[in-house]
Formats: structure tokens, C-alpha cells, sequence
């Protein structure tokens, strides 16, 4: 599956279009990871729980777009884009959206 953010891939044609599809996953924070956090905006630098957690949602939710572009019988995704949204406190969905085409060289 070819994903891209652009609306074409190089050196192929979109010979049929299957519409919106999409993948989303919802995640809480861990205690463990928001101790650390408060610690670190103290002493500043990378949160690496936060970062980890929210690496593991786009993977998460990416595939789940994939799997609904196979669904529809479509070989790859063009103009995809992510969303984040706050669900309530300490929870937030990561989504991920683009068209879903058929291509061919």
C-alpha cells in the first residue's frame, strides 16, 4: 500500500477512486508516564512516554485506515492527514484519514 500526502504519486495514474477512508484510535494516559512528564517540566527535555505513546497511536490508526483501503479495494492513499482531538480529560483520538485510489503505472 502506497501512502502519501501529496494528491499523486509520481510515475503512477489513478485510474479509479474509492473515496474517504479512515482509521482512528483513542488512548489514555498512564499514571506512570504523566509522574514522569511532571518531572520534566521541572527540569525540561523530551517526554519519551508521551512521545511513544502517541508513535504507537498513529501506527495504530494508520493501519486501521489501511485495512479500511483494502476493504474498498483500493492499492493506496493519497492526501493523508492526521487529527488529534482531546476526549475527554486525559484521553485523546488520534485520526487519520486520506482518498483512497486505485493506481497503476
Amino acid at each position: 500500500m502506497i501512502l502519501s500526502n501529496t494528491e499523486m504519486i509520481a510515475g503512477y495514474k489513478v485510474t479509479n477512486h474509492v473515496g474517504l477512508v479512515q482509521g482512528n484510535t483513542v488512548r489514555a494516559k498512564h499514571v506512570g508516564r504523566d509522574f514522569m512528564a511532571g518531572l520534566k517540566n521541572i527540569v525540561g527535555g523530551e517526554l519519551k512516554g508521551y512521545t511513544e505513546l502517541l508513535e504507537d497511536a498513529r501506527k495504530e490508526a494508520t493501519d486501521r485506515m489501511i485495512a479500511d483501503a483494502h476493504s474498498k479495494g483500493a492499492n493506496a492513499i493519497i492526501n493523508v492527514r492526521f487529527s488529534t482531538s482531546a476526549i475527554t480529560a486525559g484521553a485523546s483520538e488520534l485520526y487519520v484519514y486520506g482518498t483512497g485510489v486505485v493506481i497503476a503505472q
